[in-house]
């Protein structure tokens, strides 16, 4: 994950599109562009990973002007959140008479995520949404199975993604493989390789991300053997306690800060929470509180540790806390968000705010 791998030296450029990347010498020459300000800068590099999702086919055949190895087939997965359908933590399988799955799981303890679908997609993955026929699927299987019988108007956020898997001609989404391809390609003289990823899930990411380094080593013999099968993510070191011993502590050490809240902050962040709250001794410390809990404080933390550009960015990608906010308060935090960035960042990096997203409308993203 990019945290783990910025503690390690790596450089994470977040909003930087790749424009193209041509083999030159046996390196890559990579021209690359800041979203925000529309300026190009270069870099040189011995590999280039193609990780790029539901667009890895079409940066092969566009911006390198290559033929892909693989093609994708682009499958829509959509959810919706309700508010809470049934007491209790537990989650549901429901088997569908089409023999597909739909999970309803409890979400952020006041709500329930419903989810998800199967359907071919042939648009821009950056605008998928979802449709009319998703949404009655999933509230037929919801109702076919639940006492509580729901409709449209208890639909308080959707969203979608696209999952981009390897073309493998299956008659049906849900019969294509999971599974991810690697394809590395090198120049002439076995230099400057490209490896792109195919297919995969993110739950895989890690034995992926493995593979992937193998399938380079014969380009850096030098690289030592897997090592992040075991590896603590960041802010997961708690040592040999479980996590209910270290909650324990930890509301110890910060008793004078509402345990709901601490609660949220442990379970988003973990032994960061620490960074987090360095030098706060009282509700004051954490500034301005811009609804449902979330700090002033946690913003600036959000803004300079996780790369966030935007409300949106902090509401729906970083806290899930974007169904407790109202219009009012978007517009406040996303004003503090933009300030805060013109402040800190360079004119050169500072990001625009996307739209922003209301509860009511779908978060538009490829995942």
């Amino acid at each position: 994950m990019p945290l783990a791998a910025q503690s390690r030296g790596a450089r994470i450029q977040v909003r930087t599109r790749c424009i193209d990347a041509v083999r030159v010498s046996g390196l890559w020459h990579i021209t690359l562009q800041d979203l925000a300000t529309g300026r190009i800068h270069h870099c040189r590099a011995r590999a280039l990973v193609n990780a790029a999702g539901p667009w890895a086919q079409r940066f092969i055949e566009q911006n390198l002007q290559a033929q892909s190895p693989r093609r994708i087939k682009l499958i829509k997965g959509s959810h919706f959140v309700t508010p809470k359908l049934y007491e209790g933590e537990q989650a549901y399988i429901l088997q569908n008479e089409d023999q597909r799955i739909v999970f309803v799981i409890p979400y952020n303890g006041d709500f329930t995520l419903v989810g998800t679908t199967d359907k071919a997609y042939d648009g821009d993955p950056s605008k998928v949404e979802m449709d009319g026929e998703e949404e009655q699927y999933l509230l037929n299987v919801v109702n076919q199975h639940f006492k509580r019988q729901i409709g449209s108007d208890d639909i308080l956020w959707r969203y979608s993604g696209v999952r981009p898997l390897c073309d493998d001609e299956s008659d049906s989404p849900s019969a294509m493989t999971r599974d991810y391809t690697l394809e590395t390609q090198a120049d002439e003289n076995g230099k400057a390789p490209l490896l792109s990823v195919f297919g995969g899930k993110i739950t895989t990411y890690r034995r992926l991300a493995e593979a992937a380094l193998l399938a380079l080593k014969p380009h850096f013999p030098t690289l030592g053997s897997p090592w992040t099968r075991t590896a603590t993510l960041p802010g997961g070191d708690i040592g040999e306690q479980t996590f209910t011993q270290w909650l324990q502590a930890l509301q110890q050490q910060y008793a004078w800060l509402p345990q709901p809240l601490l609660q949220r902050l442990a379970n988003a962040y973990g032994t960061r929470v620490h960074e987090l709250l360095q030098g706060c001794s009282g509700v004051d410390d954490l500034g301005t509180d811009f609804g449902a809990g979330l700090t002033q404080r946690e913003v600036e933390f959000l803004l300079r540790e996780e790369w966030a550009r935007s409300a949106d960015d902090i509401l729906w990608r970083r806290s899930k806390l974007g169904l407790y906010f109202n219009a009012g308060q978007r517009a406040q935090l996303d004003s503090f968000v933009q300030t805060r960035l013109s402040d800190a960042i360079p004119a050169a990096h500072v990001a625009p705010a996307p739209s922003t997203t209301s509860a009511k409308e779908p978060l538009r993203r490829a995942c």
